[in-house]
């Protein structure tokens, strides 16, 4: 039976990152904000890494309003992401680890037309279908593989490599984002 997501992903989203590393305090660097996909055990600073996981696949997790984030650039390379809402951050697409709790006034009850999370039910920018890596993996495992399709809406066919074995997987169809500026930016005059 083909493995539906890796290994590592439910410690990486169960991890808590940014304490300081007990062997590394006093050093400059020594928040814990990285995970090795290879050991999949618990976080580390950039100390660790250098001493310990050198030769590792390594992905630094950063933080956005108190909640974890990685970069799209970094995670896509080890985890198919189709699906999952990104945002720009300090110039990096990133994507959340986690469901963000939504207030209940800013809740998208009642706003016709506007996308949600499958799973918590979070307003998204745009049409995908989770709010972050978390409520893929619960959608995945509610479904019982990452096939399922919502009604009306079309699938691609990807084929991602999970530890070095290929796999198809169906994810519904993710139309580019058309969103523009609205202008050339002005400064006030003095």
């Amino acid at each position: 039976m083909q493995q539906l997501v890796p290994p590592w992903l439910e410690k990486l989203l169960s991890t808590d990152f940014f304490s300081v590393c007990r062997t590394h305090g006093d050093a400059a660097r020594s928040e814990r904000n990285m995970f090795c996909l290879d050991c999949n055990d618990e976080a580390f600073c950039f100390y660790c890494r250098s001493s310990r996981h050198k030769e590792h696949k390594v992905i630094q997790i950063r933080r956005s309003s108190y909640h974890d984030v990685v970069r799209v650039s970094e995670i896509e390379k080890v985890l198919e992401i189709d699906g999952v809402q990104t945002y720009v951050i300090n110039s990096a697409k990133v994507l959340f680890l986690n469901e963000r709790p939504q207030p209940k006034s800013s809740s998208s009850s009642g706003k016709g037309g506007s996308h949600i999370c499958e799973v918590c039910g979070r307003s998204l920018l745009d049409t995908f279908r989770f709010c972050s890596l978390g409520c893929k993996l619960v959608g995945i495992k509610r479904n019982g593989n990452a096939s399922y399709m919502l009604e009306g809406r079309s699938s691609t066919t990807t084929r991602v490599m999970v530890r070095g074995e290929e796999e198809q997987l169906m994810y519904p169809s993710t139309p580019p984002s058309t969103r523009r500026r609205k202008g050339i930016p002005h400064r006030a005059p003095n």
